[in-house]
Order: structure tokens, then C-alpha cells, then sequence
């Protein structure tokens, strides 16, 4: 589990407004962000995934005859 140690910037009215971490927990975070963001592609990915499949060099073939 990730452990943060925020501390919050407060306005005029004593409400929060700005958080400052240390530089290294909010990599940290950003890291895990990026990473919950690639597994949630991945879902959707999978979600839409027919199951057809075709070789790389088709690909590349069919890529440069759109492109030609």
C-alpha cells in the first residue's frame, strides 16, 4: 500500500485548497495513476477483442497499400 504524507495549504476561509507532497511519493503516485490507467486499457482492449488475428507482415502489408 502507498503511504503519503500530504500537507495542505489552506485559503483565507480555512477550507483546503493545495496539497504539496514530497517529490518522490507523488511519482510514486504518478507511477501507480499509469499503471491503473494501462490495466484499465487493457480491459476495455479485451472487451472489444473478436479473437481475429493477422501476421505482422499482412499488417505491414495492407499498412503500405492504404498508404501506398
Amino acid at each position: 500500500m502507498l503511504t503519503i504524507h500530504p500537507q495542505y495549504i489552506t485559503d483565507a476561509n480555512g477550507e483546503k485548497s493545495l496539497v504539496i507532497l514530497p517529490a518522490k511519493e507523488f511519482d510514486t503516485l504518478m507511477e501507480e495513476l499509469e499503471e491503473l490507467e494501462d490495466i484499465r486499457l487493457y480491459d476495455e482492449a479485451k472487451k472489444e477483442d473478436t479473437g481475429d488475428r493477422i501476421s505482422f507482415s499482412d499488417y505491414v502489408k495492407n499498412r503500405k497499400a492504404k498508404n501506398g
